[in-house]
């Protein structure tokens, strides 16, 4: 058991060590000062070093089943990162993996409470390494897909007030700094210029406009390592469309509930005006985080750890990149309990986005109680780092998902408004499987998808276009909330029937809940309920 525990502690060094920007996010400090390293020589260095510790924890001999569940999520963990970078290559393909590092490893340390003076050295570093990490990102490019280069040119664009925003607050921490602060912020801002001026002339893209889909192969491969699942892409496109075509007829029924004359889509956007007043934004989500948490607390639905989730507004030199609303979770190395939800209030005389009056209940439950926050709290506190740590998003963002569905079983939405915003949150979800599937095993188009989400759950096109872009590179990842939230659901079914007259919702959640984040068919395993067919 110690030699896995420091086999475990070794692959995770090694992670922080390729991603520190993901270290700082947990709350890593050894790795605040540095940038990552994705130049090809990098590359092939990183990925030995993962194929050398797949090997030596696949050598070890485990003595139990949590130990081999937790021995087979770190190696599902290993070989879809290796996968990942020999096969859909994003430090090559896309430059918004860059930029994406760059800008979540500046935004760690912004976002990390208390006294920023003593992360000024680190501030100081990352900026400082901005221009060579960026012309080692411009020497690595070979033509990405048309969709990553738009993508990373907005991101560019976008990011630069981030650099700035470092600056300010990280000089006014340190002021004996502040002065090398801002050079250095400077010469990383004039670095993101030139980067962003080579992506809109330099930067050739990709002839092919499907050249981001990673093809059904790869796509199968990650729904096995990284999710754990034993569908495929063909089976869950189909379950996609099952699932669309069952919430819209739900749908259709709720909204003739409210107006028998006029078509969903009419009533959901006349529902859409119905909103908080700005000054009342936060306070309106306080509330609904407020009701959420007493809801689970009756009903006893799941062990409430301990932890506050604080909703306050965005601060100003977050509102950049965070401009609807936000779950930051505690960093999972921390000693801080407290979780944050950012709400950014709109201007004053604009209508706040995303935050109809209707849908903050389920936006409430699926972050904060008994969503995210508490399954991000539950984790923290297990004895097991890798459960700590490792996690997919089938089981993550499915657990959200299932408890909008678990709350609506139990009364919690109090309207039929409520009601029909939860089944409309659940069809976009519905859609996300089959733009998933389709965008990178069935050759659909990015214009294609925008089209079926504007036209499916009445999106958008903007919003829509930012969606898609999501979907374009981070495949797997969107049908992972629908398709957890039908695991989950089988699993507490076949819970149900083994447990009988004594089954227990409570204790069937803490249990599940005591896997952390690793996938659904891992928990299956360990409670020993077979495999879903």
């Amino acid at each position: 058991m110690i030699l896995t525990e420091n086999l475990y502690r070794s692959y995770l060094d090694l992670r922080w060590h390729f991603d520190p920007a993901a270290g700082t996010a947990a709350g890593i400090t050894s790795v605040d000062a540095r940038l990552g390293q994705f130049d090809v020589e990098s590359m092939r260095a990183h990925i030995a070093a993962f194929r050398a510790m797949a090997g030596a924890i696949e050598e070890v001999e485990v003595d139990d089943t949590p130990e081999e569940i937790d021995r087979t999520a770190v190696l599902d963990d290993i070989r879809v990162a290796i996968f990942r970078f020999e096969h859909e290559k994003p430090h090559v393909r896309n430059p918004g993996f860059w930029l994406s590092h760059l800008f979540q490893a500046l935004f760690g340390l912004l976002s990390r409470r208390g006294d920023h003076g003593p992360l000024a050295p680190a501030a100081l570093a990352r900026l400082a390494a901005t221009p060579a990490f960026l012309q080692s990102a411009r020497a690595t490019i070979d033509q990405p897909p048309r969709v990553f280069l738009d993508t990373a040119i907005g991101m560019a664009e976008g990011g630069r007030g981030l650099i700035r925003d470092t600056a300010r607050v990280f000089g006014e921490a340190a002021p004996d700094q502040a002065d090398v602060i801002q050079a250095a912020a400077d010469a990383a801002e004039a670095a993101v210029a030139i980067f962003l001026a080579q992506l809109k002339h330099e930067i050739i893209p990709n002839a092919d406009e499907l050249a981001f889909a990673v093809g059904e192969d790869q796509f199968n491969r990650r729904l096995h390592h990284e999710h754990a699942l034993l569908s495929t892409a063909p089976e869950l496109y189909r379950y996609g469309l099952h699932l669309m075509d069952e919430v819209e007829a739900e749908i259709v029924v709720l909204a003739r509930g409210i107006d028998p004359n006029a078509p969903w889509r009419t009533v959901v956007e006349r529902l859409r005006q119905n909103a908080p007043a700005p000054a009342d934004l936060v306070g309106a989500f306080r509330r609904e985080m407020d009701r959420a948490r007493g809801f689970v607390e009756e009903r006893e639905l799941v062990t409430i750890p301990q932890g506050a989730l604080e909703v306050v507004e965005t601060p100003d030199f977050l509102r950049p990149i965070l401009p609807f609303a936000a779950y930051q979770p505690p960093e999972v190395y921390s000693a801080d309990r407290t979780g944050y939800f950012y709400v950014t209030s709109p201007e004053s005389g604009k209508t706040a986005a995303d935050s109809c009056s209707w849908e903050l209940g389920a936006t409430a439950l699926h972050e904060g109680y008994p969503g995210h926050h508490l399954q991000m709290l539950t984790a923290q506190a297990l004895p097991a780092e890798i459960r700590r740590v490792l996690w997919t998003p089938v089981t993550v963002e499915g657990w959200a998902l299932y408890c909008e569905e678990l709350l609506a079983e139990q009364g919690f939405f109090r309207s039929v408004e409520e009601r029909l915003f939860q089944r409309i949150h659940l069809l976009w979800r519905a859609v996300r499987i089959v733009l998933d599937v389709g965008l990178h095993t069935r050759g659909m188009s990015p214009a294609e998808a925008i089209d079926m989400l504007v036209e499916k759950v009445a999106m958008n096109r903007e919003k829509a276009a930012a969606e898609v872009s999501r979907y374009c590179a981070y495949p797997t990842y969107q049908l992972s909330y629908a398709v957890g939230r039908r695991e989950l659901l089988h699993l507490r079914q076949a819970y149900q029937e083994r447990e009988g007259g004594a089954f227990d919702l409570r204790r069937f959640h803490d249990e599940v809940l005591s896997y952390g984040g690793l996938p659904v068919s891992l928990i299956r395993w360990g409670m020993d309920l077979g495999i879903d067919e």
